[in-house]
């Protein structure tokens, strides 16, 4: 079982090389182009449940960032403008104008500054689970995890899933035993061999991201999701980021984890993410 669902015989896998970096492309369906940004430690299967809901009118493009999946970059440290410009650069690679822009976590911050630095190729930004900046309990275990390898600690198998499962998941979905059977190998297997520098240097990245000033006057619509049990971000956190936003939107959907957007209910979440769009493009065209 992989950490993420594998993607479908359909999918695309295409090689780009832009500021420096070789990313590791991933593209399926016809339509208005997605650009899906993974989370931290994600690469773009992360997304493969969105794509299987949202390829009959979308075309879902995603990629594996800096510090994961099989992209190669310069050493770090690495700026959330340098995502953005990566992020920039697939859209001008593999979209026929501006893209709508949806990312969740290190993803989510992704998709706000592409949308700061690169307006005119952000038709609609999807931040889910993002913050402007990241404080309190969340920089506090982030931190941690970051010293924690530093300090050359490796956690064991039998402690991965158990360790950031709750941060992933609400309580509904880890008190399901066959839900969390699948989450036990998947996260066990998605941190077993996680580089602890690539960890280091993603997280790292979020810590030092401000874009409160940014998205003052950022002109793209940006309809941010949080997610209502989300222990990483709390809905909290992502109504700063649109209430900053001149054409911010905040949509909480109850129930749902950090990491909902798969395995949990994908569903869910692909039905919010097409109504947004639907709404959004059709706005747009009045």
């Amino acid at each position: 079982m992989g950490a993420f669902p594998d993607f479908g015989p359909g999918v695309e896998i295409h090689s780009l090389t832009a500021n420096g970096v070789t990313m590791r492309v991933a593209i399926e369906g016809s339509g208005p182009e997605i650009v899906f940004i993974p989370g931290g430690d994600t690469t773009a299967e992360g997304y493969s449940q969105q794509f299987a809901r949202l390829r009959d009118s979308f075309r879902c493009i995603s990629y594996d960032p800096r510090g994961a999946g099989a992209t190669t970059s310069p050493p770090a440290p690495w700026t959330m403008a340098d995502y953005a410009r990566d992020c920039a650069a697939v859209i001008d690679a593999f979209c026929g104008g501006p893209a709508i822009v949806c990312g969740l976590s290190l993803g989510g911050l992704v998709t706000q500054q592409t949308a700061i630095d690169f307006p005119d190729k952000v038709r609609l930004a999807i931040p889910m689970g993002t913050s402007a900046y990241i404080d309190g309990f969340t920089r506090d275990w982030m931190q941690a995890e970051i010293d924690l390898r530093k300090d050359g600690i490796v956690l064991p198998d039998y402690f991965l899933a158990p360790h950031y499962a709750p941060y992933a998941f609400p309580a509904k979905a880890l008190g399901d035993p066959i839900l969390w059977a699948e989450i036990k190998a998947a996260y066990t297997e998605r941190f077993r061999d996680r580089n602890p520098k690539d960890l280091i240097d993603q997280w790292e990245s979020c810590l030092e991201f401000d874009c409160r000033e940014g998205l003052k006057t950022c002109p793209v619509p940006i309809h941010v999701i949080a997610f209502s049990e989300d222990v990483q971000t709390p809905p909290a956190m992502c109504k700063v980021v649109s209430d900053l936003a001149p054409k911010g939107v905040l949509h909480e959907i109850p129930g749902l984890g950090h990491v909902s957007v798969a395995r949990h209910r994908p569903d869910i979440v692909a039905a919010k993410l097409r109504d947004i769009i639907s709404e959004e493009l059709a706005h747009a065209a009045s």
